[in-house]
């Protein structure tokens, strides 16, 4: 990246396309332009290296003076021409990979299309899958002792299936409400074709329907079958018409209830012995309502940068209703209702003290999301990162119970607080 210039110092620029470049003439002293230092590489802004897009004013030569800008980065070395100043009337912004999660607005045309494909898929997302089988796969072998490995192995390659309908489904019928026009990273507007993704969408469906029914004959209990229909059933009235029960602000309920009580249950009555079923005690009730309200959790901080979108089609999520103030004390109330839950559960017994133990070693995680959230509810681009802070917070909570329903029998109650 260069820059010639034959101008004096303190000249004003007034760039204009050139089919080399940018072609600028020096009209005068420093005006109402801002600084531009010749150079490579600065940091612009918040997060951005920046590459400059010249305004479009027509370029008059005046002094016969002039320098052609091809591409200009800034940085904080001396300039080649002393005080030289400009100013633009665009900035491209490019986003560090690492940052692409809170690129704002003015950027969001020039992310890669690597980018926008990572967005798509949602990786962290699939914890979703992960956590409620896990946890009930450890609450059963709390109570029986057994772990089956290949019914493991079978019913989170199903899981992950459905999560795929639901993400797909998801941005297939947002498109037809239009709620995801200026969401680069649907996979709608990626692909262009509504009807592939939605055809995608239960053809993933149905696989990991087979699966599932497949895992229940295996152990014989067709709770496990009624249970996976009734939460798949919540993500279909969640928002597929002609329900969209999240368009009337309903979605974090029916979240909750999916994949809380119903599937962390019913993936703890897939891991039954051939002996006979699993009873559902109040352990395994009381992790379900913890991974539930987590899961839900993710799904209440993905609104906060979206309000304006979703209050312009009518759809009236908890956000739009509450507001982003109230929406973090709503974030702060349920972070704390966990804890308490916990504690709650573990002065019962129904939770072992390996699982509050390990709990209170996610309090600083759950500390990051009050303070992440309270501190930048109003700020649509940094908010965006707030459902990732709650699906670390997911996670870390899910694997301590998990840990600690295995552990419990091995470890003598006090070891874990030396």
């Amino acid at each position: 990246m260069s820059m010639g210039c034959g101008m004096q110092s303190s000249s004003l620029l007034r760039p204009s396309l050139s089919s080399k470049g940018v072609v600028c003439s020096s009209v005068g002293s420093v005006g109402d332009f801002g600084n531009l230092f010749a150079g490579e590489r600065k940091r612009l802004g918040v997060r951005t290296s920046a590459h400059i897009v010249a305004s479009r004013l027509p370029c008059v030569s005046i002094t016969g003076e002039h320098c052609e800008v091809r591409r200009c980065s800034l940085r904080s070395a001396r300039p080649p021409c002393a005080q030289t100043r400009a100013s633009f009337s665009e900035a491209e912004a490019v986003t560090s990979p690492e940052l692409d999660m809170v690129t704002p607005p003015e950027a969001e045309e020039e992310l890669s299309q690597a980018t926008l494909i990572w967005r798509a898929v949602k990786l962290p997302l699939y914890s979703v899958a992960v956590i409620p089988l896990t946890v009930g796969a450890a609450a059963a072998y709390l109570q029986s002792g057994l772990f089956f490995s290949g019914r493991y192995w079978l019913l989170l390659g199903s899981s992950v299936l459905v999560i795929t309908w639901l993400n797909l489904s998801n941005d297939a019928y947002d498109a037809e409400t239009g709620v995801d026009k200026d969401k680069k990273e649907s996979v709608v507007n990626i692909t262009g074709s509504q009807t592939g993704v939605l055809g995608a969408a239960y053809a993933c469906l149905a696989l990991g329907a087979m699966g599932i029914v497949k895992a229940a004959q295996r152990i014989g209990d067709m709770r496990v079958v009624g249970l996976l229909s009734a939460a798949i059933l919540c993500g279909y009235v969640y928002q597929c018409p002609p329900f969209r029960l999240s368009y009337k602000g309903l979605g974090e309920p029916l979240c909750f209830v999916a994949f809380g009580p119903l599937a962390t249950t019913a993936f703890y009555l897939c891991h039954a012995s051939g002996v006979g079923a699993l009873p559902v005690t109040l352990t395994v009730l009381g992790v379900s309502v913890l991974v539930g309200i987590t899961t839900s959790l993710i799904l209440f901080c993905s609104h906060f940068h979206q309000i304006e979108g979703d209050l312009a089609v009518g759809k009236m999520s908890p956000l739009v209703r509450l507001g982003t103030e109230k929406g973090s004390k709503v974030v702060q109330t349920a972070v704390i209702s966990v804890y308490t839950i916990i504690a709650l559960l573990t002065a019962l017994k129904a939770l072992p003290l390996t699982c509050f133990g390990l709990s209170l070693l996610t309090l600083p995680i759950g500390k990051l999301v009050l303070q992440f959230i309270g501190k930048n509810h109003a700020d649509k681009n940094l908010i965006f990162m707030a459902k990732y802070y709650c699906v670390r917070l997911h996670v870390a909570l899910g694997v301590a119970l998990s840990l600690g329903l295995l552990l419990a029998p091995k470890i003598p109650a006090g070891v874990i607080f030396w």
